[in-house]
């Protein structure tokens, strides 16, 4: 029994990847390439239709079976030339072309690579090794890296590794990953920091993995605001080279219709809130917090004063010119 079943497996995958490779096929040359009768074609054309290939049958001498589109994507047949090339493309689309697709791309290597044989992987290992991608912006990232943590991601599995910091001080880490993002021609892991108890963003370049992985841990739930927004928050306020902590005299609320969803708004009562602001200069700072259009403190940032007043200055003589 168990045989018959592996022969008809065996036979449908090789009708499928025969109703792939031409746009159309007679049930007579369907037959002779399967070494069966045309009644098994029909049949196995009905177990293709059942499991969700929507596979159109012409009746009459002219006719014959062709593979169509259907509202839902069945499984793939590729051949191993096919799988390592879309494997290839797909590391090239990861590692970063500034198309948007860098996400995307990798979570579908990572399904593509969880099937490979390891003959496959070999030769896949072999062409990317070989191959270099030019126009990429933000450092190079190993794809192997991203899809070991990306694979960690799926699995739930705590990740070791040795992280650099921006002051290059090297510490060993444990981590939960949670998600993989890319932003600014970056790759970056949010996660869980074991040693820390806090959630932190590690970029991808600065990682070194060890092996094997640590155990297997159950999903915490996310940072206030959502993990993606506690990202964007983290990366907006590591870019910026001046930082001040500002006191808006108005409801938090009102204040936060104006910002960027990643600055952190916080309440201090019905009428006020406090906020942590930044910019690549002191002058720059000053004209954004302007756009506030509205009454503010600054209370950890006493050199912003002069920038303020400059700005007061400017703004005083051009409603008065004399």
């Amino acid at each position: 029994m168990m045989d018959t079943m592996t022969a008809t497996s065996a036979r449908l995958l090789s009708l499928l990847g025969l109703l792939q490779t031409r746009r159309g096929w007679t049930g007579a040359e369907l037959a002779e390439r399967l070494s069966v009768t045309s009644r098994t074609v029909r049949k196995d054309v009905e177990r293709l239709r059942e499991i969700g290939y929507r596979v159109d049958a012409t009746p009459g001498v002219a006719g014959g079976y062709r593979l169509d589109a259907g509202s839902a994507l069945p499984p793939l047949m590729l051949d191993d030339a096919e799988a390592v090339a879309v494997a290839v493309a797909l590391r090239a689309g990861a590692g970063g072309s500034g198309s948007g697709m860098e996400e995307l791309s990798l979570r579908a290597l990572v399904k593509l690579e969880q099937v490979l044989p390891s003959r496959l992987r070999r030769r896949l290992r072999a062409v990317t090794t070989a191959t270099a991608v030019l126009g990429t912006t933000g450092p190079a990232v190993d794809t192997e890296v991203l899809t070991t943590i990306a694979t960690a991601v799926r699995d739930r599995e705590q990740l070791r590794f040795d992280y650099t910091a921006f002051d290059r001080t090297e510490t060993r880490r444990r981590a939960e990953p949670y998600r993989l993002v890319h932003a600014r021609g970056r790759w970056y892991l949010a996660g869980w920091d074991l040693d820390r108890d806090a959630w932190r963003t590690y970029r991808i370049d600065r990682m070194r993995i060890r092996t094997p992985n640590g155990p297997r841990f159950v999903p915490r739930a996310e940072p206030p605001g959502g993990l993606l927004a506690h990202v964007e928050a983290g990366l907006q306020t590591a870019t910026w080279g001046y930082v001040a902590t500002v006191l808006v005299h108005a409801p938090a609320e009102a204040v936060a219709a104006r910002l960027p969803r990643a600055v952190a708004v916080e309440p201090v009562d019905s009428g006020s809130c406090r906020i942590t602001v930044g910019s690549d200069s002191p002058g720059q700072l000053v004209l954004w917090l302007g756009l506030l259009d509205t009454d503010f403190t600054v209370e950890d940032a006493p050199d912003l004063a002069d920038h303020l007043l400059a700005v007061a200055d400017r703004y005083r003589r051009a409603a008065h010119p004399r």
